[in-house]
């Protein structure tokens, strides 16, 4: 077996040329020089309908909660320092008086 090996994220690449895109699976395959029993191959592991895929879905949720979690808690952050930055101003003014 001397197959050339490809890495994980060419091969979801490709799959989805078929599955999102509508390209067709001889198509993709010859224009990317693998043959089409390994896009069949390809699609069986990582398709929609694939464990593989399920697993890809739900971590690409996770990361997207992730970042709007961080997005909102950077906008407090810097809603606080602002406020904070506010209030020592303040209160060096009021000790002035």
């Amino acid at each position: 077996m001397s197959g050339k090996r490809y890495p994980e994220d060419f091969k979801i690449e490709a799959v989805r040329q078929v599955t999102d895109r509508g390209y067709k699976v001889a198509e993709v395959a010859q224009r990317l020089g693998v043959t089409v029993k390994s896009m069949h191959d390809w699609i069986s592991k990582y398709g929609a309908n694939s464990s593989q895929h399920q697993a890809l879905t739900s971590q690409q949720e996770e990361i997207r909660k992730l970042k709007s979690e961080l997005r909102r808690v950077t906008e407090e952050r810097d809603i606080l320092k602002e406020a904070a930055a506010y209030f020592a101003g303040e209160s060096k003014r009021s000790t002035r008086s």
